[in-house]
């Protein structure tokens, strides 16, 4: 493809492995985002599932397709997704975000469920390559949404950006009971972080004051990916040609409020929701107008009979 667009980038709320199975209205949309998007060259994929105590990139040339679940029907077990890897990716992410190190793994990992959950609604062919980035549980928010923005550069050069986690995620508070909504700190937290990645996405990292998100982010792994694309975003944004209006003034608002002189830098809501109770399924494009989003049918359950904080969901 030619790389003269900049590529848009997205975040997903991924919920339930089962999602990757059903249609609802969250692959609705997932599977609308995919039909929208330019073909990439690859994906580069900031996964809530990948945690670990170092910031790396797979960098195999066939990534397995991982089951990091427990308790969920055979059926879901059975999927892969064999997409291709692409270590020359690996390589590009290492240098571009230099002086940080970034380590390539050739064995460990591979395309993990809340990758490929995702993935297989909006590029059900698998055949783009696929590449994860591991979030580093030992640094905190500013190291991760200037990581997102040092990633940017990426955009320009065909490869399509995503993060997958949620952005409430309270498996303790799961109720089957609440299925299509929350419950009012849940949904209350996902509308200030949706105000945020409207107007100002670099204030996401700021949720951490929030009087709601010790109940919506009890651990910080689901969170994290957010702040990947409030970076690209933040990035796009100070790229951009801006309004020659005074600072403060009504147009210079509407500026950044609106499509900031895309290419790639408007944010926008591609499907939202709390479920269960204690989950948020919203999801945000950048770059990117998403028509015909709007599916219907409930987000995928856990399991029955297993805790939901028991089954990795």
């Amino acid at each position: 493809m030619s790389n003269t667009r900049t590529m848009p980038a997205a975040f997903f709320g991924h919920g339930s492995p089962m999602n990757a199975l059903e249609l609802n209205r969250y692959t609705h949309a997932w599977r609308a985002f995919g039909q929208a998007v330019p073909r990439p060259r690859a994906i580069l994929v900031v996964s809530a599932h990948w945690y670990i105590n170092a910031t790396a990139v797979t960098a195999m040339p066939r990534p397995r397709t991982i089951h990091d679940f427990y308790g969920f029907p055979q059926q879901l077990f059975d999927v892969q997704y064999p997409a291709p890897g692409l270590p020359e990716l690996a390589e590009e992410v290492s240098d571009l975000v230099q002086p940080t190190w970034v380590g390539a793994d050739v064995d460990s990992w591979g395309i993990d469920h809340g990758t490929w959950s995702v993935l297989r609604h909006a590029f059900p062919d698998a055949a783009i390559p696929v590449v994860q980035l591991s979030i580093n549980q030992f640094k905190d928010f500013g190291y991760h949404l200037d990581l997102g923005a040092r990633l940017a550069p990426l955009r320009e050069t065909g490869v399509l950006i995503v993060a997958s986690g949620n952005i409430v995620h309270n498996l303790a508070g799961i109720s089957v009971q609440l299925a299509d909504t929350g419950f009012d700190w849940a949904e209350r937290f996902d509308a200030d972080a949706r105000e945020r990645m409207l107007t100002d996405p670099t204030e996401i990292a700021r949720l951490d004051a929030h009087r709601d998100f010790a109940s919506a982010v009890p651990t910080p792994d689901h969170f994290i990916p957010l702040l990947y694309l409030a970076g690209l975003a933040a990035a796009a944004r100070d790229k951009a040609p801006r309004d020659k209006a005074p600072r403060g003034t009504a147009a210079q608002d509407a500026a950044s409020r609106d499509e900031v002189a895309d290419p790639g830098g408007a944010t926008r809501v591609l499907v939202d929701g709390c479920a269960y109770g204690s989950l948020s399924m919203t999801a945000y494009t950048l770059g990117l107008d998403v028509p015909d989003a709007a599916g219907t049918g409930l987000a995928a359950e856990a399991p029955e009979g297993i805790p939901a904080d028991g089954t990795n969901l």
